[in-house]
């Protein structure tokens, strides 16, 4: 089974579920994708991070403990082994990065915290809330901090009950086309970075 196989195969199988689990928005975890996607694609983005607004939450479908709901099990950081077998720092930094965003967006734009909705406040508190200033200095000096920040406005924006997008097999072709050799970064690392 290809890596696009078993993406596709994720999605199939959870993307029926209410995105943010019991916290949830009024959109499946699937729509959530399309919708991020499109915004990317509408906003002009390159290939690399139109994948990575579809791959954002996919680590939410590997499933540690689906119990868990009032724990914030990182799941940015469960996907990046998964996409780093086929994909560039393009497409792993970013999702790797967009919750890092969102605190980072929450302390830099105060007015940010308001048009989060009640499930992204709920998570916010769970990843650490708001950085410090030194967190945020760390976060704005790292490779695709800029493309993490545009994918997680893209993120809060793809909430939308039965809005039209393209299906998953059309993100799928996208995919496909960026999809390169395994992600090796000895600088970065797995997981290294974390301002928590």
């Amino acid at each position: 089974m290809t890596l696009i196989d078993r993406i596709e195969a994720l999605f199939n199988e959870y993307g029926h579920t209410a995105y943010e689990g019991t916290h949830g928005e009024s959109v499946t975890a699937l729509a959530h994708a399309l919708q991020c996607a499109q915004l990317a694609e509408w906003a002009n983005a390159d290939a690399p991070l139109v994948a990575a607004a579809l791959l954002h939450d996919i680590g939410r479908f590997i499933v540690v403990d689906p119990d868990a709901d009032d724990l914030d099990d990182v799941p940015e950081l469960r996907a990046r082994p998964l996409l780093a077998e086929g994909f560039g720092a393009s497409v792993v930094e970013p999702v790797r990065l967009h919750v890092q965003a969102k605190r980072y967006l929450v302390a830099a734009d105060p007015s940010y915290a308001e048009v989060l909705s009640p499930a992204s406040r709920h998570s916010l508190a769970l990843q650490g809330g708001p950085m410090s200033v030194d967190e945020m200095r760390l976060f704005e000096d790292l490779p695709f901090a800029r493309q993490a920040i545009a994918l997680r406005r893209w993120d809060d924006l793809a909430k939308q009950p039965g809005k039209t997008t393209p299906p998953l097999a059309y993100y799928l072709s996208l995919l496909e086309e960026v999809q390169q050799q395994p992600f090796v970064d000895s600088k970065i690392g797995i997981g290294s970075f974390s301002v928590a």
